[in-house]
């Protein structure tokens, strides 16, 4: 799937996504660390830096199991890590994977999440050869869902009370993307 001893740099206009490393903790906290950014995620904001420093731990390790590959979302300009983008449960069998992503308030607004997740994609479908993306959503995420579905996702249903987080019951809204119709997008967009 993915060879070597830690990701590939995958390039847009104003981002790259890149290799996660410690001296990115500090990045991460101010992302994972905001409430705001962490209102729809499946786990709680960060509560110190400690935690941040386990997610790189925790990258690496998956990453070494070819299960999980999270990518650094750099801003070009500035070299900071802005968010993050994410393939997860990858099955190389079935070639799919769960698309997740994470951009922080400072940086909404600006196309920057738009432009990382297309470059995933990319990779995803042409350079790992998978045949399905999946992604899930909180349903009041509106924002995270008009991206989905202007890359092409299309929503396949809702799992209810899928989540717990902060003693919070939340659902998830279940998107999927087939390789033939990013191929389709693709070619209308480009």
């Amino acid at each position: 799937m993915i060879d070597g001893k830690q990701l590939p740099d995958i390039f847009a206009s104003r981002v790259r996504l890149r290799w996660l490393t410690l001296a990115d903790v500090d990045d991460l906290f101010a992302v994972f660390g905001d409430p705001e950014v962490m209102r729809y995620w499946s786990c709680p904001a960060f509560e110190n830096r400690d935690e941040a420093r386990e997610l790189v731990d925790e990258i690496h390790r998956f990453f070494s199991e070819k299960s999980l590959f999270q990518w650094g979302i750099e801003h070009l300009e500035s070299g900071r890590i802005i968010g993050t983008c994410t393939l997860a449960e990858v099955s190389e069998r079935n070639r799919r994977a769960e698309l997740g992503f994470a951009l922080g308030r400072s940086s909404w607004g600006h196309g920057y999440s738009a432009e990382a997740v297309t470059a995933l994609l990319d990779f995803a479908f042409q350079t790992l050869d998978l045949h399905r993306v999946e992604a899930d959503a909180d349903p009041r995420n509106d924002s995270s869902i008009r991206l989905l579905e202007r890359l092409g996702f299309v929503r396949e249903g809702t799992l209810r009370e899928r989540w717990l987080v902060g003693g919070e019951v939340q659902d998830s809204a279940f998107f999927g993307l087939l390789r033939r119709e990013w191929g389709a997008k693709v070619r209308v967009d480009g």
